[in-house]
C-alpha cells in the first residue's frame, strides 16, 4: 500500500493532517519500539531504513527476519492492548 492510500484513508475518516500523517505512524512505532528496548538494528530493517555507515552496510546484509516477525507481532500485541 502506497503512503497516498494511507493518507487518502485518514482523510476519508476525518483525520486532519494536523492531527495524523502517514509518516507519523512510522514515527511512532520507532520510539515506542525503541522505549520498549526492540534491537535497534531491527526495528530500521522493519522500517526499511538504510544505514548510513557505508562500511557498516556494505557488509551487513542481515534481514533479521524471526525478529522482525517477532517485532510485528509484539507490535500488534501492543495495539491490541490499547483497545482494552
Amino acid at each position: 500500500m502506497s503512503e497516498n492510500g494511507v493518507r487518502v484513508a485518514l482523510r476519508t475518516i476525518g483525520l486532519t493532517k494536523e492531527q495524523i500523517t502517514p509518516h507519523g505512524f512510522r514515527a511512532m512505532f520507532s520510539t515506542i519500539a525503541n522505549e520498549h528496548g526492540i534491537n535497534r538494528d531491527v526495528i530500521e530493517r522493519q522500517l526499511a531504513h538504510v544505514e548510513e555507515n557505508t562500511v557498516h552496510w556494505a557488509y551487513d546484509h542481515a534481514e533479521y527476519m524471526p525478529e522482525r516477525i517477532k517485532l510485528m507481532q509484539w507490535w500488534a500485541d501492543y495495539l491490541d492492548g490499547l483497545t482494552k
